[in-house]
């Protein structure tokens, strides 16, 4: 029976003990830790805030926090954190009354530096994998020795592989510098496996005169260099390849409704790049309707603005074919005039009710940013999206051409004007309806290029050219011609611009759709 007593007294004061520790401040630093890091000197208080970091203690995360918060302040040894008007003791987290006199906590940009990847370090503990690797690229370009103890218990600690390996390469981004020959020579040989420019930009510093001294640590430099620039050489060439397709997929939308106006219909349209400007100052007043009725609604305003710029852009195609356009059929070099004095009109227009200069469109939340395929290689979410939309309107169009009666009209007005009216084809609202609804595409093209830069009354003028060049080059007439014509001088266009710049690149893209034609 005693025995079972006692039994029950040990359990009974394990469970006080633990209900002890439950209940006990989460703020576990002492007094003098808190006071080093916000009193005093700066290089005193820096050194400080490594070593507190350095001891992995993830209770010193929120203190990081209110010091760059600025929510810290001081009054000779007590330091207090406030926030929301409440004030707390820094070390012991209790709530305290702030006395008068007490003074914010100043932090320089070193400081703020320090901080920054003093919190990184501490996320590398966090549950969260996601953070745990968002750590280990911020720690890239600010850590030190100091970290080595603290990079080791990660290490030890981590359970994804890829995270674990790299934050071996971190380690050994340090290790790179070690007084210890053994130690660069593992660090040399660990960094063969990067494929982040900062590991090549360290190791080109290593190797420069008055960096490393040792012969086998320098030669296995090099081979740690050449097996690094081997795989950033893929990332630069893939970006070539996304940016030419990226440039292909916005000379496709400019050049789709074009190849219905010119290539379909005939029509030398110069003002085709200011009903893209049309489309893309839709897009703008858009934004701003959904930013001042709507602002919670504002990721979703692009939604709402490709139709519209379709609209706008249709309606003034259709206006313009119904009052101009229409009596110029078979009259191309007055065409070419016209639409030219048109194209000056709807520039000083633009200029009168919006202003000379550029306005700026926002990408909604879900466009911005981008998928990191390698370290020196980010594919923007923007161009990524309108690569795709290119896509989804070329496949419109194509269907719209082939299988609805709008396109069987438009066809057969195209192959014989003459025949079709004789069938009963309105061959007049047929052309309305063919040249609106290349317009409404060039809006579309604006909308797009709306989200990759300013937005201008000259917007269009950058994309005219090339867009004729794409249509005369694909085939006039030809859908699969424009696409094929569309990537191809993309593509092109930026593997020469990266060989001979960019004014060489055009001049050359240029002598080469003249001999090819």
């Amino acid at each position: 029976m005693s025995r079972i007593l006692f039994s029950i007294c040990l359990r009974v004061a394990w469970l006080a003990i633990a209900l002890a520790l439950g209940n006990a401040p989460a703020h576990a630093l002492t007094p003098e830790q808190v006071r080093a890091m916000a009193v005093g000197e700066s290089d005193e208080r820096a050194a400080a805030i490594a070593q507190t970091a350095a001891s992995g203690d993830p209770k010193a995360f929120e203190f990081f926090q209110a010091l760059l918060a600025d929510e810290v302040k001081a009054l000779g040894s007590a330091v207090f954190i406030v926030q929301d008007g409440k004030a707390r003791d820094a070390a012991s987290g209790a709530a305290v009354a702030l006395p008068e006199g007490a003074e914010d906590v100043i932090n320089s940009n070193r400081l703020r530096r320090e901080i920054d990847t003093a919190l990184a370090s501490l996320k590398l503990f966090s549950p969260d994998s996601s953070q745990r690797a968002a750590a280990v690229r911020e720690l890239r370009d600010g850590v030190d020795a100091t970290r080595l103890p603290l990079i080791a218990k990660a290490i030890a600690a981590e359970s994804d592989a890829g995270l674990k390996a790299a934050l071996e390469l971190l380690r050994a981004n340090i290790q790179i510098s070690s007084a210890d020959k053994a130690q660069r020579l593992e660090a040399a040989k660990a960094l063969a496996g990067s494929a982040h420019s900062a590991t090549q930009a360290l190791l080109l510093e290593r190797l420069e005169p008055g960096g490393e001294a040792d012969a086998q640590v320098r030669a296995q430099l090099r081979a740690s260099l050449s097996a690094v620039q081997s795989r950033l050489a893929w990332g630069e060439r893939l970006g070539v390849l996304f940016t030419g397709i990226s440039l292909g997929s916005i000379l496709l939308l400019v050049a789709l409704g074009l190849a219905i106006t010119y290539g379909l219909m005939g029509v030398i349209n110069m003002a085709h790049g200011e009903l893209m400007m049309i489309g893309a100052y839709a897009t703008w007043l858009v934004q701003n309707v959904f930013k001042s009725v709507v602002p919670g609604a504002f990721d979703a305003y692009i939604l709402a603005a490709i139709p519209l710029s379709f609209l706008a852009a249709a309606l003034v195609g259709a206006a313009l074919e119904r009052s101009v356009i229409r009596w110029l059929y078979g009259r191309p070099l007055e065409t070419l005039l016209a639409t030219w004095g048109i194209s000056l009109v709807l520039m000083q227009g633009v200029r009168s009710l919006f202003g000379a200069q550029n306005v700026q469109v926002e990408n909604p939340a879900w466009l911005s940013g981008g998928v990191e395929a390698f370290s020196n290689l980010t594919l923007p979410y923007n161009r990524i999206v309108i690569i795709a939309f290119a896509a989804l309107v070329l496949g419109a169009v194509a269907l719209l051409i082939a299988k609805s009666r709008l396109g069987l009209f438009v066809r057969a007005v195209t192959q014989n004007r003459a025949m079709a009216a004789c069938t009963g084809v309105n061959t007049a609202r047929v052309d309305t309806f063919a040249f609106a609804l290349g317009s409404g595409i060039a809006g579309l093209a604006g909308c797009a290029l709306s989200q990759i830069g300013n937005v201008g009354p000259d917007l269009g003028q950058g994309y005219i050219v090339d867009a004729f060049m794409v249509v005369v080059l694909g085939g006039v007439g030809q859908l699969a011609g424009t696409v094929f014509a569309a990537l191809g001088l993309g593509v092109l266009n930026k593997l020469l611009e990266g060989w001979a710049g960019a004014v060489l690149a055009k001049i050359m893209v240029l002598v080469f759709i003249v001999v090819f034609i």
